[in-house]
Order: C-alpha cells, then structure tokens, then sequence
C-alpha cells in the first residue's frame, strides 16, 4: 500500500526521493530477517503465539507510522510492518497441523496465493484511501485491521500442539541476520549507489565473510537456527532454489505492470492512467490468484506438487514471452498480467507442499520460513534488475526520461528465462511415491500431513527429552488430538549418544509417519498421527542400520533406540604369515588427504571406523620402520577386511572383499 505514495512523500515529508524509497527497502530488509527467526521460534514455542507476535509488530508500525508524522518515525513504523511477513509460513504450518488432510492442499494454496492477491489488492486501495482521506489514514486501517486480525487468531486459531523444545540459536540468528542485511541492502541500493562503488563491494564481502562464519557454525551447534543437513537434502534443495528462480520471475509483473500503465503516451506506448486507475486495473490479477487456488490444489492432489511447480512455471514462462508482444492495448496489459498471476498462484501453491513433505514435522515452520525468505531473495534481486534495465534504457521527451518500450520487454524476457530455469530446476525433484491407501496416485506432499482438528499445547511429562513437548491435555474447550509427539535419545553399543542419527517412523502397512534427525545429544522427537505400532528405521554415519518395531500409546512414551553395531575396516598386519605387532596402519583418500592411522596389536589386528564411500589407500608400515605395503581400496557403507602381509602381496580374497566394498 505504500508503493503507489513513492513519488509523493518526497513532498510531504520533506526529504529526497532517495530517502524515500528507505520507505519500501527497510521493510524488505525486517521482513526477510524476521522470517526464518520467527518461523523457528514458531516451531519452538507455538506458532499462534509467533502468529500473534507478527501481528502485534504490524498494528505497532502503523500506529508508529500514521501518528509519527516525520519522516523518521515512519520510516520505523515500516520496519516493525515488515516483521509481520513471518505470518505466511507459520500459518501454513498451522494448517499442517490442524486440518484433515484432504483440505491441506487448498488450504496451504490459498494462504500461498494471499502475498499476490494482497499486493494486487493494496495498489489500488492505497490510491483511493490517500486521495480520499489522505496518507495517514493508510496506515490507520491497517493498524485497525491487524487488531480485529489478532483477536480473531487468539478467538478461532488453536495452538498447535506440534513443536520442539530448546535453546535458541542466538548466535546463528545474529550471523544469519547479518548476512541477509548485507546482501539484500547491497542488491536494493546497488542500482543507486553503483554496483562498483565502495558500499555494495564491502557490502557483498559481509555477505560473503557472515555466510562463511554461519555455514560451519549451523553444522556444528545442537539445535541449528537453519537445519542446513536437511536444507541440502535434494528435494528441499532444489525446491528452494526454484523458489528463487519463481520470486525472480513472478515480481517483474507487479514492478512492470503499474509502470507501463502511468507512463505518459509521449512516447508512444505509454497509456498515461493515474495511479488509482493503474492499481484497479491489477484487480483482475488478484481475483486470478484468488481463482487458481482450487485449481492448483486439484493438480497437486492428483499428479503431486512436482507437477504442479512445473505447470505454474510454464504458466509463467509462456505468459511473459506473451507480454513481450501484448503492449499496443490496455486490455493487453491487463490480460498479460493476469496470467502472469495464474501461474505465480500455481506454483507458489506447489512450493510449501514440496518442503512439508521432505522435512521433519516438527521443522515445518522454520523449512517454509527459510523457502520463504529465498523467495524474497528472488524478489529483491528482479527488483534491482529491473531498475537497472528501465534506467539503463531511456528515451528524453522534454524534461521527461522515460523507459523505453525495449526495456520493458528485456525485463520480460528475464523473467521468462528464469521461469525456464525453474522448470529445469524442478524436474529434478525427486517424486514422492503414493503411500498405500492415498488416493490420485501420488502424494499430497505432507507426510501423513495429515492433521487432524487439534488441541493446544501442555507440559511436557516427566521422561520426556527436553526437546519435545506433547500435545495438549483436555480441558481448554477443543477436542483432544489424535496426534502425539514422542521422542527418546539413540545410543551407541556402550550407551554413547549418537548425534545426527536419522529415525524414521512408518505405518506397519508402508506408509510414512514422519523423521527426525537426532541433535548432537542424540535426542530425537517424531510427530504420530496416532498411538499405535510403528516400524522404526534408524541409521548414523558409522553405524549399521537397525529397524524394530515399537508400540506408542501416549506422548509420554519415550523410547531410546540402540545402534549395537559399528562399521569398521579392519585386518591383520603380518610378515610372511607372521603377526606383527605394533605396525603402523594409515588410510589415506586417493586424492592424496589423510584420513586416519593406527597400530595392530598383540595379535596383529588393527581396527578403525569405516570412514565414508569413496576409494581410499590402506598402507601396513612394520615396526622397525623399513617395510610398507599399501593396498587401494573401493569402500562402501559396509563393513571392510583387509590383510596386510608386508612379506609378500596384499591377500587376494581379502583385498577383492575390500574393493567390492564387502
């Protein structure tokens, strides 16, 4: 609603255009931070409490705004707007755990197509409250809305019993916050400052030097801000890289669109509309966003939500290289700019259902805040392209510099190669097989997503690892849910935690549960769709893979899972058939790296942990330090013997075992 004031509050607040245009680059720097802090935070204290929270921010920026009356106090006003973009992956989170699975698919569509049917919305809404009854009052409504929001969330929202426990990554936020400020802050202002001048090059460098600190601290802390292992998995992977790829896309309609449509027909294309006129005619779009919902459910329902990211980004591909020639006529425009919008609430629908359906449930937040955010870096980026290319590309009528008419089409263009782009991208996403009993074929994309109508949170009973926290006791007026939330701690033989083990739980008929990765204490907590017998798959690095089946009733069952077999490499040391003892043992990559060494015993034995796949070279050194022998060998996930005799040839059973990765 801000953006059609722009070219005014230069003159009403008395300060420079450039000083102005903070008015829209500090909202898109607090909304992409708060995003992956409040969605974590979500997961860990309730998400209709961070719900609230990101509603409060907004009616507080708005009254700090509307009652400001500088130019200072509105510029705060519209940071504490902007932490309340949070609200969208938390509340499709809400959904997951709320509604039956069925509804799932519309419901997360719908919500996604919100962002796109707001902006249409706003434009030409903000034209007629500041015509009407000036800026302020903008600011106003919103303030009042957000109120009768609030109590509607606290009256109708029930608080989801599905979250999990423990300290906050604080350090990681700080990193992370840092390094979105710098990047985004360099992207938004580069096109002003210059991209070569001293601001956006150290800016880029702290990008670079945060990322490079907050890469290898997520991987090492207990309970990660961003869980990067899970973020790398490649269906997560791949679906936030077409996110960006989408958010790049999608946003050249609404930055275009509204340009196109006031440019003064000086020079020939433009069609010279006010700024009310232009906004109303971005209504279609929005009533386009609103229409597609269903259908993009439907697609997804029944060919999966690969499909359905795939069909919104061909929507969008073919929709804007129709731009390129739909220019002559207003009625062009809007129809060019409609179906731009089709395919945006295609595939924004399909994305939150792609990262549900790979990440842990209680994840569910924080891994759509994260896609969330790297739309908004989409976003931001096409938002500089775009003021690169329409100020790049000009043409002078009198006093005027106006966009040139190829200048709109390049950007078009752009956008159309990044649709392109995402489709390549989404292909590649691994398809989730149906789970028996589902209808269409295919999964809806959440694994048993399926949520039922559900109760608030309670206090975690005694037993429970401090990571999970159960669904609610009776008695605050809802129906109990017949989800439960489990944990335990996965041991090693000698009672050790195992950190980063991974437990999947399935329905005795094949069908997925939910999966945790254990933290670095070995804890982990699975959400259950009900009490009952469940198959549990667990695996860590190092460790054979074990599987048993365990019976939960309640969510105070706690069940600690024991991994009792370690993976080695292992073999004798000898002198033609002699045991050596205390020879040195190494293995190194076969790129040269080291990777462990050790020394055979009495017997002539040596022992070490399997390391991972991959070609290695085994090397035998005798004690008196004169005779070696290596052996390169082919390792696997499977345990490996190797005997050394420094006397004549490396075994030939033993040495083909290793290479076949036995």
């Amino acid at each position: 609603m801000v953006v059609p004031l722009l070219p005014d509050f230069p003159k009403i607040l008395g300060t420079s255009a450039d000083n102005a245009s903070w008015l829209v680059t500090v909202t898109l720097l607090t909304s992409a931070i708060a995003t992956p802090i409040i969605s974590r935070l979500a997961d860990m204290f309730g998400k209709r409490r961070m719900m609230v929270v990101a509603m409060v921010t907004m009616v507080i920026g708005s009254v700090i705004a509307a009652a400001g009356g500088t130019f200072l106090m509105l510029l705060i006003g519209r940071a504490f707007q902007g932490l309340a973009a949070s609200l969208i992956p938390v509340g499709i989170s809400i959904m997951r755990d709320e509604l039956p699975r069925e509804k799932v698919a519309s419901a997360v569509a719908l919500m996604s197509a919100t962002l796109g049917i707001g902006s249409a919305l706003g434009l030409p809404l903000a034209g007629v409250i500041y015509e009407s009854l000036g800026w302020q009052a903008i600011f106003w409504i919103s303030a009042v809305i957000g109120v009768l929001l609030i109590i509607a969330v606290i009256a109708i929202v029930p608080e989801s019993a599905v979250r999990t426990r423990g300290k906050f990554d604080g350090v990681g936020a700080v990193l992370l916050t840092a390094a979105l400020t710098s990047l985004l802050l360099a992207i938004s202002k580069g096109g002003e400052w210059g991209w070569t001048s001293e601001p956006v090059i150290l800016l880029f460098i702290g990008t670079v030097v945060f990322l490079a600190l907050w890469f290898p601290y997520e991987l090492r802390v207990s309970q990660p801000m961003v869980d990067l292992r899970t973020s790398a998995r490649k269906p997560v992977l791949l679906t936030n890289i077409a996110s960006i790829l989408v958010g790049f896309s999608m946003y050249a309609n609404m930055l275009t669109t509204t340009q196109q449509l006031q440019l003064p027909n000086l020079g020939g294309y433009g069609f010279g509309l006010s700024v009310v006129v232009a906004g109303l005619c971005m209504i279609p779009s929005g009533l386009a966003m609103v229409a597609l919902a269903p259908v993009s459910a439907a697609i997804t329902k029944r060919h999966g939500a690969k499909v359905t990211l795939i069909a919104g980004s061909l929507v969008l591909a073919v929709s804007y290289v129709a731009r390129v020639f739909l220019t002559g006529e207003v009625w062009m425009v809007i129809l060019g700019a409609t179906v731009v919008s089709m395919g945006t609430a295609i595939a924004y629908a399909a994305m939150p259902t792609l990262i549900m359906r790979s990440v842990p449930i209680t994840e569910t937040a924080s891994a759509n805040g994260l896609n969330s955010l790297l739309r908004a870096v989409g976003t931001s980026t096409m938002s500089a392209v775009v003021g690169a290319v329409l100020t790049s590309a000009v043409v002078h009528v009198g006093p005027l510099a106006l966009p040139t008419e190829d200048a709109f089409k390049e950007v078009f263009w752009y956008a159309a190669i990044a649709a392109l782009l995402s489709i390549g991208v989404s292909v590649f996403i691994p398809r989730v097989q149906a789970a028996p009993g589902l209808a269409g074929g295919t999964s809806t994309g959440v694994y048993d997503a399926g949520a039922r109508p559900g109760a608030a949170g309670a206090a975690r009973p005694a037993g429970l690892p401090a990571a999970v926290v159960p669904p609610a006791a009776a008695g605050d007026g809802r129906p109990a849910d017949d989800e439960i939330v489990v944990g335990g701690t996965v041991m090693g033989a000698g009672g050790k935690p195992i950190r980063q083990a991974v437990v999947n739980a399935l329905h005795t008929n094949g069908e997925p549960a939910d999966w945790s990765r254990a933290d670095n204490a070995g804890r982990y907590s699975l959400v259950l769709p009900a009490s009952g017998r469940y198959l549990i798959v667990s695996s860590a690095d190092g460790w054979a893979p074990s599987s048993q089946v365990l019976e939960f009733v309640d969510s105070s069952s706690t069940e600690n899972i024991r991994l009792t077999l370690r993976l080695t490499l292992s073999g004798t040391v000898a002198d033609g058939g002699r045991a050596l003892e205390h020879a040195l043992v190494t293995l190194t990559k076969a790129s040269g790296e080291f990777v462990m060494s050790t020394f055979s015993d009495g017997s002539g034995r040596y022992e070490v942990p399997l390391p991972a796949a991959g070609r290695y070279i085994l090397t035998g050194l005798e004690p008196e330090g004169l005779r070696s022998q290596s052996v390169q060998l082919s390792l696997s996930s499977r345990p490996a013997v190797v005997d050394l005799d420094l006397g004549g040839s490396p075994e030939p059973a033993t040495a083909e075992h290793a290479r076949a990765g036995a």
